[in-house]
């Protein structure tokens, strides 16, 4: 196993972070520092960070229904309520796969599975999301077919979309990209404001009837198809 990927497998960070951590000068193999992230380890091997033992821990997979007015961060001194004061305090090694804006709600992924969080929110992947978004008026049908085509958002463009009404109202937005505020961005882009953004499925996995500020535990098919949609056997 790689060493970045063993840090984020032990719950450490996830594994972007973990490879600039390693970088830093933060690990040591066997009482020696490291600096490759890709440097590969045994069970046997003696990791360290800051100095402080690491072992592996039993991969935990839990759901959220994420409220508003909360942000999705591990540490952040300024904000007033985050993702992780949800849990129990056993759980506040995992990490949030992906992240959500203060204001939008709805299904949010925690983990200390650094290799699922990778894949599932890398783009080349291609794993599906699915959200609802109430707007201040209704879509036009040019507009919805511009969105679905992709728009320029500061100079780059969104990948193709799916949008779709539904019979309630409010619209069914399908998209694979996770950059900041994308949806409301896009929406913004063509004169819409989003009232209310939640988002209801990533991958297979669905938010259901899971209250607001409530958790549960993946079951372990919902975390078997999970693995196999993102090529982990």
């Amino acid at each position: 196993m790689r060493l970045q990927v063993f840090l984020s497998h032990a719950g450490i960070s996830s594994r972007r972070k973990a490879f600039e951590q390693v970088r830093a000068g933060q690990v040591s193999v066997n009482g020696k520092v490291v600096t490759e992230p890709s440097t590969p380890v045994q069970s046997s091997d003696i990791i360290a960070f800051q100095g402080k033992k690491v072992s592996l821990r039993e991969k935990v997979y839990i759901l959220l229904n994420k409220p508003a007015d909360v942000v999705t961060t591990v540490e952040d001194r300024f904000a007033e309520k985050k993702v992780m004061d949800f849990l129990p305090q056993e759980f506040r090694h995992l990490y949030p796969v992906g992240r959500l804006d203060k204001q939008t709600t709805g299904l949010l992924i925690l983990t200390n599975d650094g290799e699922l969080t990778h894949r599932l929110t890398h783009p080349s992947f291609e794993v599906d999301k699915v959200y609802k978004a109430c707007l201040d008026r209704a879509l036009s049908e040019n507009d919805r077919i511009r969105l679905q085509k992709g728009v320029l958002l500061e100079g780059v463009k969104t990948a193709p979309c799916r949008i779709k009404k539904t019979d309630s109202g409010p619209y069914e937005i399908t998209v694979h990209e996770g950059k900041k505020r994308q949806i409301r961005k896009m929406f913004e882009h063509l004169r819409y404001r989003v009232l209310e953004l939640v988002r209801l499925r990533q991958g297979s996995l669905l938010l259901g009837d899971l209250g607001v500020g409530k958790w549960r535990f993946l079951k372990r098919e919902e975390v078997s198809r999970l693995l196999k949609e993102v090529g982990i056997s």
